[in-house]
């Protein structure tokens, strides 16, 4: 066995050792050793896409719904360098991730020969881990220096979960060859067992009882973690429980409200409900009410690790890793019950806007899908205006998982994060998938949507709202300016059909609400265009919030 290709099956073994189910791969030459250890075992799913940022976010988005790393192998040079979005959204958002970049040997670096870069520390610190592995030698010593490295590689993406960063030097030959025979044995331990065996359980300090005050506020931001203990905090206490889409928190409509984004946004009621107490977990900042009313509060507890929990408001006056109820409270105040009046006139006030269309507005598409999903359904949401409405829109309902590029926010990868979460989400045993996007993500990531004869299909339906443009602008302060068509709603005049040509996927097209429900019946992977017109959006959300503050008033 020649050294690449033993380096890149010790790799492959140990890390299905510990755990790796699944590895996408992009075409290349100089990383062939491990795209043929992949392929040739049979313990892992093997995806190939022909586009390294779609691989990088697909094992992003099959991380985020495993909350287990996937690998992702490319070749040397620029490919390295498509995998950066993905690494930093990773990093943000805290979800598992290897990156396996293959490189030239030393000899062959910084002399000009093809396809070669930097690609060292390439990354930056955007990874909880980077090692250059070194060029495989035929020496005693190795096999042990591999899979120990991969069980450190293995436990920094997982514990704070992250993206790990290995860049393996290759050289010739990169084919499995004969003739050659290794000093030592390449086995791993017996029974299957990682080369590193330790214990991975979590070990939480003891919860933190809170204080005994009447006026405190739960606000659970976007992140991988149980909600449950936040519902079981707003029960005991009565204090309003504010969720954020992929907090996945917004599940009981007697504890979470659903109204809260508009509700921030009304200057009387704010002045009003000044908090004496936030709790808050997870990262916060789907809207700027949110976080102006994180500073209002004279005390902030946040719950999180001590080197990764999210305050972007600088509030924060105490952290902890759990926190308990206070003793002897209880959900029945003046308080509870004045923010539950507020929920139930803003809510009616929002329903009473959003039907009065027979046609789907891009607010009440955000709302009716979210009630329109089977129980089990995972939901994908796209970083702009998608995420935005479903903020602002969505009941709680249990029995649907939303994930989204909540890390970094950014507009790249979308459709490919969304096939991997479907494809982790139905190969554990979930429903059907879906995913929210607007045209430019869509337009963005097309290639997502490219998927060869032999690779596993994703049930998944990708609901496209199509307004020609960047419709997130229109709610900001450029609107209006002179050259903000141009340069904000950048209309394309692309019509996703033509992608879903492009793609050979099955596309259609829904302009009433009472159509939707069927549409979102199918197997495999669809397109569903929504078409809507950005300006009336626009004006139809600045009706929907003075409807709710008049409606308080």
């Amino acid at each position: 066995m020649n050294p690449s290709t033993a380096l890149a099956r010790v790799m492959v073994d140990e890390l299905v050792r510990c755990g790796l189910t699944d590895a996408v791969v992009a075409p290349g030459s100089r990383s062939t050793p491990l795209a043929l250890a992949f392929l040739d075992e049979p313990r892992v799913q093997v995806h190939v896409r022909i586009d390294e940022r779609s691989a990088g976010f697909l094992a992003l988005g099959l991380g985020r719904a495993s909350n287990r790393p996937a690998a992702v192998v490319c070749t040397s040079g620029t490919a390295a360098a498509n995998f950066l979005p993905a690494v930093m959204e990773a990093d943000e958002a805290g979800v598992p991730l290897l990156v396996l970049t293959a490189d030239r040997p030393p000899e062959l670096r910084g002399t000009g020969a093809n396809q070669t870069v930097d690609q060292i520390g390439l990354y930056g610190s955007a990874v909880r881990m980077f090692t250059e592995v070194g060029v495989a030698e035929p020496v005693p010593g190795m096999n042990a220096y591999w899979r120990s490295l991969v069980c450190r590689a293995w436990g920094a993406a997982t514990t704070p979960s992250g993206p790990v960063h290995l860049n393996v030097a290759f050289r010739d030959p990169l084919v499995p060859s004969g003739g050659e025979t290794w000093p030592e044995p390449l086995d791993g331990r017996t029974g299957r067992e990682p080369w590193i065996r330790g214990d991975l359980a979590e070990r939480a300090d003891r919860p933190v009882e809170l204080p005994a005050v009447e006026r405190g506020v739960i606000v659970c931001g976007d992140g991988d973690y149980d909600p449950a203990p936040f519902l079981e905090l707003a029960a005991a206490t009565g204090w309003p429980l504010l969720a954020e889409p992929t907090s996945n928190a917004r599940r009981d409509p007697a504890l979470a409200s659903s109204a809260y984004r508009q509700l921030l946004a009304c200057g009387d009621f704010v002045a009003e409900h000044r908090p004496e107490l936030v709790v808050s977990v997870g990262r916060p900042g789907l809207s700027r009410q949110l976080i102006s009313y994180l500073r209002s509060a004279s005390r902030h507890v946040v719950v999180g690790p001590p080197n990764g929990f999210a305050d972007p408001a600088r509030t924060a006056t105490d952290r902890v890793t759990a926190v308990a109820p206070p003793a002897g409270a209880s959900p029945v105040t003046a308080w509870a019950r004045s923010w539950h009046q507020a929920e139930v006139a803003g809510r009616a006030a929002l329903d009473d806007i959003l039907d009065a269309e027979a046609a789907l507005s891009e607010p009440r598409l955000a709302r009716d899908l979210v009630a329109a999903l089977p129980h089990g359904a995972l939901l994908f949401a796209g970083s702009s205006m998608p995420i935005r409405d479903l903020d602002a829109t969505m009941t709680a309902r249990r029995g649907v998982r939303v994930v989204g590029n909540r890390g970094a926010s950014g507009i790249d990868g979308t459709v490919s994060t969304a096939v991997g979460a479907a494809l982790a989400h139905q190969g554990a045993g979930g429903g059907p998938s879906f995913a929210l996007l607007g045209d430019l993500a869509l337009l963005h990531d097309q290639n997502g949507l490219v998927l060869g004869p032999e690779e596993p299909t994703p049930d998944l339906t990708v609901v496209a709202v199509n307004n020609d443009g960047g419709g997130i602008f229109s709610g900001l302060e450029q609107a209006g300016h002179p050259g903000f068509e141009r340069l904000f709603g950048t209309p394309h005049g692309v019509s996703p059909e033509r992608v879903a040509a492009m793609a050979g996927v099955e596309h259609m097209v829904v302009q009433w609400a009472d159509d939707l429900t069927k549409a979102l019946d199918g197997p495999g992977l669809r397109l569903v265009e929504v078409r809507t017109d950005r300006e009336e959006s626009a004006a139809l959300r600045r009706r929907t919030q003075r409807a709710v503050c008049a409606a308080l008033a």
